[in-house]
């Protein structure tokens, strides 16, 4: 497979545990994830910090999954949710190629989004029938 499009430039020698190189020599792997250059990172934390519902973050979820690879999980933390940031939990599935930095950076937009954008978060909230009594 010949990819056209620019990758990401690799990850100081040491510092990331993506295993980029070997994801490009191994045939027939799923390279989308490689094609989340920088510039094009920090546009989709941006627009995951301005958040506009519920339906925008599931559409972004499903664009990341579809264009990248990347699987995203968003729910309620078991228990009492006090918080945005201690009481929904963000897990973004381990793939291969994707870089530590960009693993965490992802979930912190998401959190800053559902802050600058509270209805997101009652509403995600609601979808997992959370604040049904109210």
């Amino acid at each position: 497979m010949t990819i056209s499009a620019s990758l990401r430039s690799p990850c100081p020698p040491g510092l990331c545990i993506c295993g980029r190189d070997p994801l490009l020599d191994t045939p027939g792997s799923d390279v989308r994830i490689l094609l989340l250059t920088r510039e094009e990172e920090k546009r989709l934390l941006e627009r995951l910090e301005n958040l506009k519902d519920l339906a925008d973050l599931e559409r972004l979820q499903g664009k990341m999954f579809d264009q990248l690879g990347i699987r995203v999980l968003i729910a309620p933390k078991f228990g009492e949710v006090r918080t945005v940031r201690g009481g929904i939990e963000i897990e973004v599935q381990d793939l291969p190629g994707l870089c530590r930095k960009t693993r965490k950076t992802i979930p912190a937009a998401i959190r800053r989004g559902l802050e600058n954008n509270p209805q997101v978060a009652f509403d995600l909230l609601n979808a997992h029938d959370l604040l049904r009594g109210t």
